[in-house]
């Protein structure tokens, strides 16, 4: 495959098995945020709640873009991504799936909501921070800190808005439905008995809607894992998007040289001059291996790392310079260099893809995933964060709040928790029904616990295990 050496195959694909693994227990450890709502308001029956979760989970990966992959992937300095040495790369891919999935089955065991983005997320953080001691970073970074605090804020602040959220809800349910039907609204289901058609049909359109934004924030994680991995093992064939033509790089490059060609470099900062001067330099790199001959319009294998290189370095430096404010430049000139850097008609279109083959591997493996060891959770999001049987407000309300915020969230291209939004969209509810007491202090604990060890424990164990597989491999 790709004629690579024997070591190098093997390696790729146990990495790629892998990474369907992680997102396979990804499924299963959050289908509950999307069933246990329909499951404990007799909804649906629990295997068709599961499967048709799968089934909307494969279509929200397949169908919800790569922003939030992308987002993932640019957690880690422009350095580490494109690290010739491949040994590296592996043990940068080995370590992030080893610390991710042993925190994910550990807490699934024990039935706790923990985050597989948390998970990811603070498995990149360690590598990253890792990368940061080794003598081949000179510029003595490993992560992307603007990129890691704006995806924490919305860690942080989507299950706040969640809990908010769900309280007003309930809050305007009570004040906007007559008495028969709040009723009928606020009581908890009969045993064994399906609720009122119009309830159900709320109920399974909230988890149709839970599991395909699910699928399009979570899935693009683990499609945004396989594409660190294909990158850093197999650079010369994924390094860049290969349908796409490179001359159509000429004319962004031209337009970003003209538009720094009035920048005052006096106004800059050290750092800014810098940049600058690097830019200019890696405009000309690029300009100069495009001018050399092209068989069927793709850069030679040897040649694409190094353009993705360039590419990334011209699309962070131009970046910096133009939210600066010190460049100079007015606001439509700024507007054209981030527009000539974007994903969409700019450079960023040649970097910030996926295959399709990607797509639907990872598609199908959260699907399936879906559809098996789901009863762990889904006990502890229907019974044991509140003290009282869900009831159908309830549940449409937490599931309203989830969906909401998670597709608003994969729009923007922002890693949110699946889990942590509905858990506490579904602890809001049980405050609005009967104060904070209506709480199951442990499993709220527990759940906590979980939230703020998460990033710490999966950080200390990528950064350890990179150094070590650095070190074997």
């Amino acid at each position: 495959m790709f004629g690579l050496e024997t070591d190098i195959f093997l390696l790729l694909a146990f990495s790629l098995f892998a990474a369907c693994a992680f997102e396979f227990v990804n499924g299963f450890h959050d289908t509950a945020n999307a069933v246990a709502t329909v499951i404990y308001t007799n909804s649906l029956k629990p295997n068709v709640a599961v499967v048709w979760s799968g089934f909307c989970n494969f279509l929200g990966v397949f169908f919800g873009g790569i922003a939030v992959a992308m987002g993932i992937i640019n957690l880690l300095p422009v350095e580490l991504l494109i690290d010739q040495n491949v040994y590296h790369s592996i043990a940068m891919v080995l370590a992030l799936l080893f610390s991710a999935i042993v925190w994910n089955l550990g807490t699934w065991y024990f039935g706790l909501p923990s985050s597989s983005s948390h998970t990811l997320i603070g498995s990149i953080l360690g590598v990253g921070l890792a990368f940061t001691f080794m003598p081949e970073n000179t510029t003595g970074v490993g992560v992307n800190w603007t990129k890691a605090q704006e995806i924490g804020i919305s860690l942080l602040a989507s299950p706040l808005f969640g809990f908010s959220l769900a309280i007003v809800l309930m809050f305007i349910l009570r004040r906007m439905l007559d008495k028969p039907l709040r009723n009928i609204v606020f009581s908890e289901p009969k045993k064994n008995q399906p609720p009122p058609t119009w309830i159900r049909a709320i109920l399974i359109v909230t988890c149709t809607l839970v599991s395909f934004f699910h699928g399009s924030n979570d899935g693009q994680k683990g499609v945004g894992l396989v594409m660190l991995i294909l990158i850093g093992i197999t650079p010369a064939y994924f390094a860049l998007d290969n349908s796409k033509d490179p001359l159509l790089m000429q004319g962004n490059l031209s337009r970003i040289e003209s538009t720094l060609s009035r920048v005052d470099s006096t106004l800059l900062s050290a750092k800014q001059r810098v940049s600058l001067r690097q830019t200019r330099e890696e405009i000309d790199h690029l300009q100069s291996q495009l001018s050399r001959p092209m068989a069927d319009h793709m850069f030679q294998e040897g040649e694409r790392l190094e353009a993705r290189r360039s590419l990334l370095l011209i699309n962070r430096n131009v970046k910096e310079i133009a939210d600066s404010g010190n460049a100079n430049l007015n606001d439509a000139e700024a507007a054209e260099l981030k527009a000539q850097t974007d994903n969409e008609i700019g450079l960023r279109r040649f970097t910030d893809y996926a295959p399709d083959w990607v797509i639907l591997m990872i598609s199908l493996s959260l699907g399936l995933g879906t559809m098996v060891g789901w009863k762990r959770i889904v006990i502890t999001i229907g019974e044991k964060i509140g003290k009282q049987h869900l009831t159908y407000a309830q549940g449409a309300s937490a599931e309203l709040v989830a969906a909401s915020t998670i597709g608003v969230s994969s729009s923007l291209g922002l890693p949110v928790s699946t889990t942590h939004v509905l858990s506490s969209g579904i602890a809001g509810t049980m405050v609005a029904n009967k104060g904070i007491k209506n709480l199951q202090a442990g499993t709220v604990r527990n759940i906590l616990i979980a939230w703020i060890l998460t990033l710490p424990v999966t950080m200390f164990l990528s950064a350890t295990l990179y150094a070590f597989f650095r070190w074997v491999l």
